[in-house]
Protein backbone atom coordinates (compact mmCIF):
# COMPACT_ATOMS: atom_id res chain seq x y z
CA UNK A 1 0.00 0.00 0.00
CA UNK A 2 3.06 2.12 0.95
CA UNK A 3 4.21 1.83 -2.36
CA UNK A 4 1.07 2.31 -4.32
CA UNK A 5 1.37 6.05 -2.49
CA UNK A 6 4.47 6.57 -3.40
CA UNK A 7 3.80 5.40 -6.75
CA UNK A 8 0.76 8.00 -6.91
CA UNK A 9 2.92 10.71 -5.97
CA UNK A 10 4.96 9.70 -8.75
CA UNK A 11 2.73 10.31 -11.24
CA UNK A 12 1.38 13.87 -9.48
CA UNK A 13 4.93 14.94 -9.94
CA UNK A 14 4.94 14.18 -13.25
CA UNK A 15 1.18 15.95 -14.05
CA UNK A 16 1.77 18.96 -12.15
CA UNK A 17 5.24 19.09 -13.76
CA UNK A 18 4.48 17.97 -17.28
CA UNK A 19 5.55 21.18 -18.84
CA UNK A 20 9.37 20.82 -17.67
CA UNK A 21 9.26 17.06 -18.38
CA UNK A 22 8.51 17.98 -22.10
CA UNK A 23 11.28 20.28 -22.17
CA UNK A 24 13.71 17.98 -21.04
CA UNK A 25 12.25 14.84 -23.41
CA UNK A 26 13.10 17.65 -26.04
CA UNK A 27 16.16 18.34 -24.75
CA UNK A 28 17.34 14.88 -24.75
CA UNK A 29 16.25 14.51 -28.06
CA UNK A 30 18.09 16.90 -29.34
CA UNK A 31 21.14 16.36 -27.11
CA UNK A 32 21.42 13.15 -29.16
CA UNK A 33 22.20 14.45 -32.39
CA UNK A 34 23.77 17.87 -31.73
CA UNK A 35 27.26 18.22 -33.74
CA UNK A 36 25.98 16.25 -36.87
CA UNK A 37 25.08 18.07 -40.09
CA UNK A 38 22.05 16.34 -40.44
CA UNK A 39 21.16 17.07 -36.97
CA UNK A 40 18.06 15.43 -35.89
CA UNK A 41 17.38 13.91 -39.20
CA UNK A 42 19.65 11.07 -38.31
CA UNK A 43 17.24 9.94 -35.34
CA UNK A 44 14.19 8.80 -38.44
CA UNK A 45 17.06 8.01 -41.16
CA UNK A 46 19.04 5.34 -39.25
CA UNK A 47 15.40 2.95 -38.78
CA UNK A 48 13.76 4.01 -41.88
CA UNK A 49 17.11 2.32 -43.42
CA UNK A 50 17.41 -0.33 -42.30
CA UNK A 51 13.26 -0.74 -42.74
CA UNK A 52 14.30 0.22 -46.32
CA UNK A 53 16.83 -2.17 -46.66
CA UNK A 54 14.42 -5.14 -45.10
CA UNK A 55 11.61 -3.94 -47.28
CA UNK A 56 14.63 -4.51 -50.52
CA UNK A 57 15.77 -7.77 -49.68
CA UNK A 58 12.31 -9.44 -48.97
CA UNK A 59 11.00 -7.50 -51.58
CA UNK A 60 13.19 -7.90 -54.58
CA UNK A 61 15.88 -9.84 -53.79
CA UNK A 62 14.03 -13.42 -51.78
CA UNK A 63 10.30 -12.07 -52.77
CA UNK A 64 9.41 -13.56 -49.63
CA UNK A 65 5.44 -15.49 -49.84
CA UNK A 66 2.88 -13.64 -47.78
CA UNK A 67 1.68 -14.67 -44.26
CA UNK A 68 -0.42 -17.57 -43.86
CA UNK A 69 -3.63 -15.10 -44.00
CA UNK A 70 -2.64 -13.75 -47.26
CA UNK A 71 -0.44 -10.45 -45.28
CA UNK A 72 2.30 -9.45 -47.28
CA UNK A 73 5.59 -10.58 -45.73
CA UNK A 74 7.00 -7.21 -45.37
CA UNK A 75 3.73 -5.55 -43.76
CA UNK A 76 4.41 -8.24 -41.08
CA UNK A 77 7.98 -7.86 -41.06
CA UNK A 78 7.59 -4.38 -39.89
CA UNK A 79 4.48 -4.28 -37.87
CA UNK A 80 6.73 -6.25 -35.54
CA UNK A 81 10.19 -4.75 -36.09
CA UNK A 82 8.81 -0.73 -35.13
CA UNK A 83 7.19 -1.96 -31.60
CA UNK A 84 10.92 -3.48 -31.01
CA UNK A 85 12.76 -0.64 -32.04
CA UNK A 86 11.05 1.45 -29.19
CA UNK A 87 11.45 -1.21 -26.77
CA UNK A 88 15.50 -1.69 -27.41
CA UNK A 89 16.17 1.86 -28.00
CA UNK A 90 14.05 2.93 -24.94
CA UNK A 91 15.66 0.40 -22.53
CA UNK A 92 19.43 0.95 -23.38
CA UNK A 93 19.27 4.58 -23.04
CA UNK A 94 17.05 3.99 -20.19
CA UNK A 95 19.59 2.21 -18.61
CA UNK A 96 21.99 4.93 -18.96
CA UNK A 97 19.52 7.60 -17.57
CA UNK A 98 21.09 8.51 -14.22
CA UNK A 99 24.78 7.88 -15.58
CA UNK A 100 24.17 10.27 -19.01
CA UNK A 101 22.34 12.85 -16.50
CA UNK A 102 24.78 13.65 -13.21
CA UNK A 103 24.49 16.93 -13.30
CA UNK A 104 21.00 16.73 -12.33
CA UNK A 105 20.92 13.90 -9.90
CA UNK A 106 23.16 16.62 -6.89
CA UNK A 107 19.95 18.98 -7.61
CA UNK A 108 17.88 18.80 -4.34
CA UNK A 109 14.95 20.42 -5.87
CA UNK A 110 14.94 17.70 -9.18
CA UNK A 111 13.06 14.49 -8.84
CA UNK A 112 15.81 11.71 -9.98
CA UNK A 113 13.14 9.08 -10.53
CA UNK A 114 11.81 10.82 -13.99
CA UNK A 115 15.10 10.50 -15.46
CA UNK A 116 14.11 7.36 -17.34
CA UNK A 117 10.96 8.32 -17.93
CA UNK A 118 12.73 11.08 -19.82
CA UNK A 119 14.92 8.22 -21.92
CA UNK A 120 11.45 6.61 -22.60
CA UNK A 121 10.07 10.27 -24.21
CA UNK A 122 12.63 10.79 -26.32
CA UNK A 123 12.82 7.22 -27.77
CA UNK A 124 8.98 7.48 -28.29
CA UNK A 125 9.25 10.20 -30.65
CA UNK A 126 11.47 8.41 -32.74
CA UNK A 127 8.85 5.49 -32.53
CA UNK A 128 5.78 7.91 -33.10
CA UNK A 129 7.63 8.83 -36.32
CA UNK A 130 7.87 5.60 -37.01
CA UNK A 131 4.20 4.58 -36.62
CA UNK A 132 3.15 6.85 -38.52
CA UNK A 133 5.87 5.14 -41.35
CA UNK A 134 4.07 2.22 -40.65
CA UNK A 135 0.49 3.83 -41.28
CA UNK A 136 1.37 5.11 -44.48
CA UNK A 137 2.97 1.85 -46.05
CA UNK A 138 -0.02 -0.30 -44.93
CA UNK A 139 -2.28 2.61 -47.00
CA UNK A 140 0.28 2.08 -49.81
CA UNK A 141 -0.46 -1.50 -49.89
CA UNK A 142 -4.24 -1.10 -50.27
CA UNK A 143 -4.89 -1.22 -46.79
CA UNK A 144 -7.58 1.13 -45.07
CA UNK A 145 -8.03 2.41 -40.85
CA UNK A 146 -9.76 0.18 -39.13
CA UNK A 147 -11.53 0.47 -35.55
CA UNK A 148 -9.46 -1.76 -34.67
CA UNK A 149 -6.10 1.04 -35.10
CA UNK A 150 -7.91 3.44 -32.27
CA UNK A 151 -6.02 0.66 -29.61
CA UNK A 152 -2.63 1.64 -30.11
CA UNK A 153 -2.51 3.96 -27.76
CA UNK A 154 -2.98 1.28 -25.15
CA UNK A 155 -0.09 -0.61 -26.59
CA UNK A 156 2.07 2.08 -26.46
CA UNK A 157 1.26 2.40 -22.88
CA UNK A 158 1.37 -0.41 -21.80
CA UNK A 159 5.50 -0.58 -23.14
CA UNK A 160 6.20 2.78 -21.70
CA UNK A 161 4.66 1.10 -17.80
CA UNK A 162 7.08 -1.83 -18.66
CA UNK A 163 9.60 -0.15 -19.55
CA UNK A 164 9.37 2.36 -16.72
CA UNK A 165 9.95 -0.63 -14.27
CA UNK A 166 12.82 -2.25 -15.98
CA UNK A 167 14.79 1.15 -16.22
CA UNK A 168 14.28 2.16 -12.80
CA UNK A 169 16.13 -1.14 -11.80
CA UNK A 170 18.44 -0.91 -14.34
CA UNK A 171 19.40 2.84 -14.20
CA UNK A 172 20.12 2.45 -10.35
CA UNK A 173 22.10 -0.51 -10.60
CA UNK A 174 24.13 0.97 -13.88
CA UNK A 175 25.53 3.34 -11.50
CA UNK A 176 27.17 0.98 -9.43
CA UNK A 177 27.70 -1.94 -11.76
CA UNK A 178 28.92 -0.49 -15.49
CA UNK A 179 28.94 -3.98 -17.03
CA UNK A 180 25.00 -3.73 -16.60
CA UNK A 181 25.05 -1.40 -19.69
CA UNK A 182 26.94 -4.37 -22.16
CA UNK A 183 24.69 -6.77 -19.95
CA UNK A 184 21.12 -5.06 -21.48
CA UNK A 185 22.58 -4.37 -25.05
CA UNK A 186 23.06 -8.03 -25.30
CA UNK A 187 20.12 -9.19 -23.65
CA UNK A 188 17.98 -6.90 -26.80
CA UNK A 189 19.99 -8.49 -29.45
CA UNK A 190 19.29 -12.18 -28.05
CA UNK A 191 15.73 -10.56 -28.16
CA UNK A 192 15.07 -9.48 -31.05
CA UNK A 193 16.02 -13.06 -32.33
CA UNK A 194 13.77 -14.55 -29.59
CA UNK A 195 10.88 -12.59 -30.20
CA UNK A 196 8.31 -13.61 -33.47
CA UNK A 197 9.36 -10.49 -35.73
CA UNK A 198 11.16 -12.12 -38.38
CA UNK A 199 9.34 -15.92 -38.04
CA UNK A 200 6.07 -16.66 -36.71
CA UNK A 201 4.84 -18.53 -33.45
CA UNK A 202 3.16 -20.92 -35.66
CA UNK A 203 6.33 -22.32 -36.63
CA UNK A 204 6.91 -23.54 -32.74
CA UNK A 205 4.92 -26.73 -31.80
CA UNK A 206 1.45 -25.90 -29.96
CA UNK A 207 2.57 -27.09 -26.77
CA UNK A 208 5.33 -25.16 -26.38
CA UNK A 209 3.87 -21.62 -27.64
CA UNK A 210 3.55 -20.64 -24.12
CA UNK A 211 7.30 -20.34 -23.68
CA UNK A 212 7.46 -17.55 -26.09
CA UNK A 213 4.66 -16.35 -24.43
CA UNK A 214 6.64 -15.01 -21.21
CA UNK A 215 8.99 -12.79 -23.27
CA UNK A 216 6.79 -9.71 -22.50
CA UNK A 217 8.19 -8.12 -25.89
CA UNK A 218 5.78 -10.82 -27.34
CA UNK A 219 2.59 -9.20 -26.22
CA UNK A 220 3.30 -6.14 -27.61
CA UNK A 221 4.66 -7.41 -30.95
CA UNK A 222 1.43 -9.35 -31.23
CA UNK A 223 -0.62 -6.70 -29.99
CA UNK A 224 0.44 -4.53 -33.14
CA UNK A 225 -0.15 -6.90 -35.57
CA UNK A 226 -3.83 -7.91 -33.25
CA UNK A 227 -4.43 -3.76 -34.30
CA UNK A 228 -3.14 -3.56 -38.01
CA UNK A 229 -3.27 -7.23 -39.54
CA UNK A 230 -5.30 -9.82 -37.58
CA UNK A 231 -8.14 -6.81 -36.44
CA UNK A 232 -8.63 -8.37 -32.96
CA UNK A 233 -9.16 -6.40 -29.37
CA UNK A 234 -6.31 -6.32 -26.78
CA UNK A 235 -9.23 -8.05 -24.39
CA UNK A 236 -9.76 -11.39 -26.66
CA UNK A 237 -6.76 -13.07 -24.97
CA UNK A 238 -6.99 -12.44 -21.24
CA UNK A 239 -4.64 -15.11 -20.43
CA UNK A 240 -1.37 -13.25 -22.03
CA UNK A 241 -3.60 -9.60 -20.82
CA UNK A 242 -3.09 -10.59 -17.10
CA UNK A 243 0.11 -12.33 -17.41
CA UNK A 244 2.09 -8.95 -19.09
CA UNK A 245 0.00 -6.72 -16.04
CA UNK A 246 1.13 -9.01 -13.59
CA UNK A 247 4.83 -8.92 -15.28
CA UNK A 248 4.39 -4.82 -15.15
CA UNK A 249 3.06 -4.02 -11.95
CA UNK A 250 6.14 -6.55 -10.92
CA UNK A 251 8.73 -4.44 -12.74
CA UNK A 252 7.21 -1.09 -11.74
CA UNK A 253 7.35 -2.24 -7.88
CA UNK A 254 10.56 -4.34 -7.89
CA UNK A 255 12.42 -1.54 -9.78
CA UNK A 256 10.75 1.35 -7.45
CA UNK A 257 12.11 -0.33 -4.44
CA UNK A 258 15.68 -0.96 -5.99
CA UNK A 259 15.25 2.80 -7.35
CA UNK A 260 14.58 4.50 -3.81
CA UNK A 261 17.04 2.50 -1.99
CA UNK A 262 20.22 3.20 -3.95
CA UNK A 263 18.74 6.82 -4.54
CA UNK A 264 20.86 8.56 -1.83
CA UNK A 265 24.28 6.65 -2.85
CA UNK A 266 23.84 7.96 -6.40
CA UNK A 267 25.93 11.39 -5.52
CA UNK A 268 28.90 9.38 -3.77
CA UNK A 269 29.63 7.46 -6.67
CA UNK A 270 28.64 10.02 -9.77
Amino acid sequence: MRYLKEFYRFLKHIYSNRELLVSLIKNDFKKQYLGSYLGLVWAFVQPLTFVVVIWFVFEMGFRAAPTADSTPFFLYLITGMIPWFFISNALINGTGAIVSNSFLVKKVSFRVSILPLIEIGSALIIHLALVGFLIITFLLYGYMPTVYWIQLPFYILCSIMLLLGLSWLTSAIRVFVKDIGNFITVLTQIGFWATPIFWSTEMVPEKYQWILRLNPAFYIVDGYRNTFIKGSWFWEDQSIMLYYFGLTIFCLGFGAIVFKRLRPHFGDVL
